[in-house]
């Protein structure tokens, strides 16, 4: 059987692959492996409040209290989970995946994802349980009546109406407790990031995409506490449509409002709003390299980045690690994933660390990635420095970049390959010192992942398709 907690804990298909079996017993673990006291959120999925009263049931069930925050962004709940002295934060989500799918994952009392080796102790329990649903092995409840359907309606109304309605008209079961003003606290913390600055961001007009997530209303109300005029979209609770065609996965929205507004910026998130994207005032992408290199120039001539460091990983533009090497900042490279760069960051004291999806973590705000708190950080920048999001962005040139998925029989069987391990080291060899390349397998599906970057996209291009020719006729 394959893997099923990881870094981000269980994500799936709702009803399918994450059930609301799973998620009682995950609730019972949470208790058995975090403690009693536990806080929980969610995103606007229609799945979610199924899988939040199995969740909740399961911690209740030994003998725990869950801390219902109802809909908020992830990073709200590491820093709820810090504020309350809970034992551990939980979220139901699927982040940037589309509607049908959710998740379950887990911070510490610090508000940090889990250690590797806690995460094997959840994986080995849930695998356990895993087996023994398929023998049909009594002991834990039946799928709840309510289970989400396999292709949801949109409800009439938003997900947190029905929440309050339901909230009121029946008593919460024991050990289940609504956590007061949650999002209200967030968006307090976040916007005191930028105030204890000495700034705001008055003058300024900033586009929103929400993508019907988490941040329909955190976002906005931060951003309008701190001066800025607001136009936003997407900001309804309504699940059925996250992430679908909208958001930090898809800008085409965000970048026709931001020309219609002529705002001075646009921010997308994702589902759970731990991500941000964003737009100059001509349309133009700005990735979360860009965003990370242009805050750590910030960071360093405030006299704020320890080391003259920052983390990233193996994905990141070569452009980016040029740029910050002539700044006099260095540059750490992690495997994939933001468990890692977070590890590295705690390891070394570093401040920032990030992905090029816009998972960036400034560890001096929260102890995750926090699509919220990036945003108001980068546009402080915009505001303090008198230029346009445009004009900071020229920071880094970027390298054209090209990444090829191939499908193979065993991607386990990469680092094996004599003549993939040579093709690469020639490839290298011609790139030289104007460009990289990068072979990896996915981590969850039968795939080849080929990254190669050069000074033109010519090259990168022929590279790339070579490569990945090599790599179909070895393992495809």
């Amino acid at each position: 059987m394959s893997r099923l907690f990881g870094t981000d804990g269980v994500r799936g298909v709702a009803n399918k692959e994450l059930t609301c079996g799973m998620a009682f017993a995950l609730g019972e673990m949470a208790v058995d492996l975090l403690g009693p006291r536990l806080v929980v959120g969610r995103d606007t999925r229609l799945s979610g409040p199924a899988l939040e009263s199995a969740l909740a049931s399961g911690i209740a069930s030994r003998g725990g209290t869950a801390l219902l925050a109802g809909i908020i962004p992830t990073p709200a709940i590491a820093l709820l989970t810090r504020e309350e002295h809970a034992d551990g934060g939980v979220v139901i989500s699927a982040s940037h995946n589309p509607p049908e799918y959710n998740g379950i994952k887990f911070f510490d009392s610090a508000g940090f994802k889990l250690p590797h080796e806690l995460e094997d102790v959840f994986e080995e329990r849930l695998q356990r349980f895993v087996k023994e649903q398929s023998c049909n092995t009594p002991g834990l409840p039946a799928e709840p009546s309510g289970s989400v359907p396999d292709q949801p309606a949109e409800p009439s109304g938003s997900a947190e109406d029905e929440r309050d309605t339901a909230a009121v008209a029946a008593p919460l079961p024991q050990g289940v407790l609504l956590l007061e003003n949650a999002s209200e606290r967030y968006i307090q913390h976040a916007v005191g990031t930028v105030r204890q600055q000495g700034v705001d961001l008055s003058g300024l007009t900033i586009a929103v995409d929400a993508g019907f997530g988490a941040s329909g209303t955190t976002t906005p109300e931060a951003l309008l506490r701190l001066g800025a005029s607001v136009v936003a979209i997407n900001t309804a609770f309504a699940g059925a449509r996250i992430n679908v065609g909208c958001g930090s996965t898809h800008l085409e929205q965000l970048k026709a409002l931001v020309l219609e507004t002529h705002a001075d910026a646009g921010i997308a998130h994702d589902g759970d709003a731990d991500r941000l994207l964003a737009v100059d005032a001509q349309g133009n992408e700005i990735d979360g390299d860009v965003i990370e290199a242009i805050l750590a120039l910030d960071l360093k001539a405030r006299g704020k980045l320890p080391c003259n460091t920052v983390v990233s990983t193996v994905m990141c533009n070569l452009g980016f690690i040029n740029a910050l090497k002539q700044q006099g900042i260095s540059v750490i490279r992690t495997a994939v994933g933001d468990s890692h760069v977070l590890e590295a960051m705690r390891e070394g004291g570093y401040l920032i660390g990030g992905e090029q999806s816009g998972h960036l973590i400034l560890m001096e705000h929260n102890s995750t990635g926090d699509g919220l708190i990036t945003a108001l950080h980068l546009l402080a920048v915009v505001k303090r420095s008198g230029r346009s999001l445009a004009e900071l962005s020229c920071v880094m040139t970027r390298f054209p970049q090209v990444l090829l998925n191939v499908k193979v029989r065993d991607k386990s069987l990469l680092d094996s390959s004599r003549a993939i391990t040579e093709a690469v080291e020639e490839a290298g060899a011609r790139l030289g010192d104007c460009g990289r390349v990068l072979l990896r397998p996915s981590g969850t599906e039968l795939l080849i992942r080929v990254m190669v970057e050069a000074d033109n996209e010519q090259t990168a291009n022929d590279e790339a398709k070579r490569l990945a020719t090599l790599v179909e006729q070895e393992l495809g």
